[in-house]
């Protein structure tokens, strides 16, 4: 375990932001972890998974803890059900890929998520009509003030729409080392009827889709909306799907005929942010080297040499235009550091 001084995040974060961390340490084992905990010489610490939901503003003035922990396992099975663990540090698409090949489903509409599996609980990551909660059985995770591990169940979590108790009363209180997934092995449930699943699996010819089909076409359709962070840095969705009043959309969609909606409850629906955006004139929008992704105005894009103040700023502007538009609040869905 080495602890490096005066690193750049630049490949730390998907945004691709070039700011240093004081401090940097990569964790291979959960004993690493227990032990760094430990040191005094850093109070002040960072956890980093795979970067995907972090927008970085300025240098970190902290020891940078990277979750690099390893390994994926079937831990019970029985005809139907299959219960694998996944350590923190994997990459989450390749674990999707993993348990596609293997034919575990229920993961599929989650395809080519950028992060890594630990992060994924925190955000309760979603698209394509299916959320992690869906599949999640239990976690384990460190707890940042005594090093004891601890077992979280899906109740425990309290998951909800792009939120977890990690986000909220435990925020900063605990590490995630390992996600327990409960999968389907036989007599899969499919999802198809979400966004453009269902014509995109006609293009491909498919009549009775498989997980692996289901994969295929949510991959084509990211792949031709979002940025391969790779090559242009973003961090997928910046901002949440907003929940309005049935009452606030009923009067909206008399000046806006096209205005979408997905019904939560009797009084509730979710309007898609991206439609809200676009509409407010920002969709490739550029600002030197940073903007609004031409083909989805959810992703703020770093081109270059972008700064994270640079796309905070962007961000607030979004905010405050549709607010100032529709009288609608949109949330970021990325952490500001």
């Amino acid at each position: 375990m080495l602890i490096q001084e005066n690193i750049s995040l630049k490949p730390f974060n998907t945004f691709g932001i070039d700011v240093l961390a004081d401090y940097f340490v990569s964790i291979n084992t959960v004993e690493e972890l227990k032990s760094v905990l430990t040191v005094k010489d850093y109070p002040n610490k960072l956890i980093l998974g795979g970067g995907s939901n972090m927008l970085l503003t300025q240098d970190v003035n902290a020891l940078v803890i990277h979750i690099n922990l390893k390994g994926i396992d079937v831990v019970n099975e029985d005809e139907q059900w299959v219960y694998i663990k996944a350590n923190a540090g994997e990459n989450w698409h390749e674990f999707v890929l993993w348990c596609i090949n293997n034919n575990y489903g229920g993961v599929e509409n989650l395809s080519l998520i950028p992060g890594n599996v630990g992060t994924a609980p925190i955000q309760n990551i979603g698209a394509y009509g299916v959320e992690l909660k869906d599949v999640f059985y239990s976690c384990e995770a460190i707890s940042i003030d005594d090093g004891s591990l601890v077992h979280f169940s899906n109740e425990d979590c309290d998951f909800g729409y792009r939120n977890s108790i990690f986000k909220q009363h435990a925020k900063g209180k605990y590490i995630i080392t390992s996600v327990t997934f409960k999968l389907s092995k036989q007599h899969h449930k499919l999802h198809i009827n979400y966004g453009t699943i269902a014509s995109q699996l006609e293009d491909m010819q498919v009549k009775q889709p498989t997980i692996q089909d289901i994969s295929k076409a949510v991959i084509t359709i990211r792949e031709s909306k979002l940025p391969n962070p790779k090559e242009i840095g973003n961090s997928g969705s910046f901002f949440k799907n907003p929940i309005i009043s049935k009452t606030l959309f009923d009067k909206l969609k008399a000046n806006f005929v096209d205005m979408p909606n997905y019904p939560v409850s009797e009084t509730e629906v979710k309007v898609p942010a991206g439609w809200l955006i676009e509409k407010a004139g920002f969709k490739g929008k550029r600002f030197g080297d940073y903007g609004v992704h031409k083909n989805q105005a959810l992703v703020i894009v770093n081109y270059g040499n972008a700064k994270g103040e640079d796309i905070l700023k962007l961000s607030k502007l979004i905010q405050n235009t549709v607010n100032r538009l529709f009288n609608i609040n949109i949330e970021a869905e990325v952490n500001i550091i």
